[in-house]
């Protein structure tokens, strides 16, 4: 790679510089800032768009009624699962390919990225198979009513058939990002996301030549819009970007198994993966707990969630940002760099989080209101997205501590801390103050800012210790 000159372009030169993908820009030398800016950027778009399916779908099919909502809500409790094992593999696929290509060992972060290929394909084939027979009784088991179940097996079994589109863009992204190609991720975000908006009204309501089929129209639409963004990744994979080389190229002779490299890569991402499903796991337990309280209190919770959580992808993608600097400052034996990058990327991300949540306390019923105008939906709603705006502070510098571990490879200690945080303290405080002290929904939303909170704090104690710097992957 070509060094730097310490020179700082102008904005507009970074801009552009970060959206079109600099192949020969060094991440480990020069500028801490004009790094983290030309990752965080495109890794910021990229998930500003993923973001954006997680209200997009909920928009469309709202007006179909709050049982509508109950489903996908329902529905994407259980995805959660399935996007814990994608972030999981995801975090040990950009630390493995961010060190090598930090070390300079391009050929190994081939491989690696050949083999990720193979574990995504053999985990979307169990899960499509369990949604194929199970999807109906997943449902009841999430405490579905009724009118809920009869309307979302469909749904619910498209989004679990169609798992292989959300793992290898998980999967795929992480390989673009290990080795600092951020803008072709943040590509194929946004036209899976396009393909998604323009056919989530045409095949809910039915438009024009298309059939009319109601919320299973939406998992249509976000299957084809997630599939032809793979394509899209698929063809960038093979190693020509823009008539220029990619810093990571997979073809037939990386493609081929290789089962030591598989297996050290799910050894790697094992603590990714667990972190995760603990994370998940409890998120699915307290919709289990609101959904006690009927479908209203399920979408309103639902409508919350997927509002918070089109907010904090775009700051995962400052996180992401994070990983791939650490990953490659400590491949290139610069941990005191790796280190300064994690505290200047949390500083934009706190900035970022406080300004979201003062739009969140004071137009949280404007923004719920906006997609639904039942009473009760809107006060489950407008309570949950204040609740956890409170803690917006926290996240904001947690979140990329975290990642800055993940980054290192050292995935097990954000395990620890998720399990402590989310099963010992967040379920059990949930039920608590939701049955026995009978604040209902409150209690529940309560919980996640008292944990969530908690964790930024843990996680910042452990992170100041340094043990991350001496991971090897």
């Amino acid at each position: 790679m070509m060094e730097q000159t310490q020179a700082r372009p102008s904005f507009r030169v970074l801009l552009r510089q970060a959206l079109k993908g600099d192949m020969n820009y060094d991440f480990t030398k020069g500028s801490i800032g004009v790094a983290a800016f030309l990752l965080a950027v495109p890794m910021v778009l990229e998930m500003a768009m993923e973001s954006i399916f997680a209200v997009v779908d909920i928009f469309f099919v709202s007006s179909l009624g709050l049982e509508a909502v109950a489903v996908v809500g329902l529905t994407e409790a259980v995805l959660t699962i399935l996007y814990a094992v994608a972030i999981g593999l995801s975090m040990g696929v950009t630390a493995m390919v961010a060190r090598r290509i930090g070390e300079g060992n391009a050929a190994l972060a081939n491989r690696i990225a050949g083999q990720a290929l193979w574990v995504g394909m053999l985990v979307s084939a169990l899960v499509a198979f369990i949604g194929l027979m199970y999807a109906e009784d997943i449902l009841r088991l999430m405490g579905a009513e009724g009118a809920v179940l009869a309307m979302g097996a469909d749904y619910t079994q498209i989004m679990l058939c169609g798992s292989i589109s959300i793992l290898y863009l998980f999967l795929i992204n992480a390989i673009f990002r290990g080795a600092g190609d951020a803008s072709v991720a943040m590509r194929s975000l946004w036209l899976a996301n396009g393909l998604n908006i323009v056919l989530d009204p045409l095949l809910i309501y039915g438009i024009g030549p298309f059939p009319e089929m109601g919320v299973t129209g939406a998992a249509v639409a976000t299957t084809i819009g997630r599939g032809v963004g793979v394509i899209y990744q698929l063809y960038h994979l093979r190693g020509h970007l823009h008539r220029q080389i990619s810093r990571i190229r997979v073809g037939l002779a990386e493609l081929k198994p290789d089962i030591a490299l598989m297996g050290q890569l799910v050894k790697v991402s094992t603590g990714g993966i667990l972190q995760f499903l603990i994370a998940t796991a409890s998120w699915v337990a307290l919709v289990r707990i609101v959904s006690t309280y009927g479908s209203a209190a399920v979408a309103g919770y639902t409508i919350a969630i997927r509002v918070v959580i089109f907010t904090i992808l775009p700051a995962w993608g400052m996180s992401n940002a994070v990983a791939t600097l650490v990953g490659q400052n400590l491949g290139a034996g610069q941990p005191d760099r790796a280190e300064q990058s994690v505290w200047r990327v949390a500083r934009y991300n706190l900035y970022f989080m406080l300004s979201v949540a003062v739009i969140f306390v004071l137009f949280a019923e404007e923004i719920i209101g906006f997609f639904s105008q039942d009473p009760a939906v809107l006060r489950d709603g407008v309570n949950c997205l204040r609740f956890i705006a409170y803690g917006y502070g926290f996240y904001g510098i947690g979140m990329i501590v975290v990642q800055a571990f993940n980054g290192a490879g050292d995935t097990m200690t954000p395990t620890r801390i998720n399990f402590f945080c989310y099963w010992l303290l967040q379920i059990p405080l949930a039920y608590w103050l939701a049955k026995y002290l009978a604040l209902g929904t409150t209690g529940v939303f309560l919980a996640i800012t008292i944990a969530e909170s908690l964790l930024a704090v843990v996680g910042i104690w452990l992170f100041r210790r340094g043990h991350w710097k001496n991971r090897l992957v």
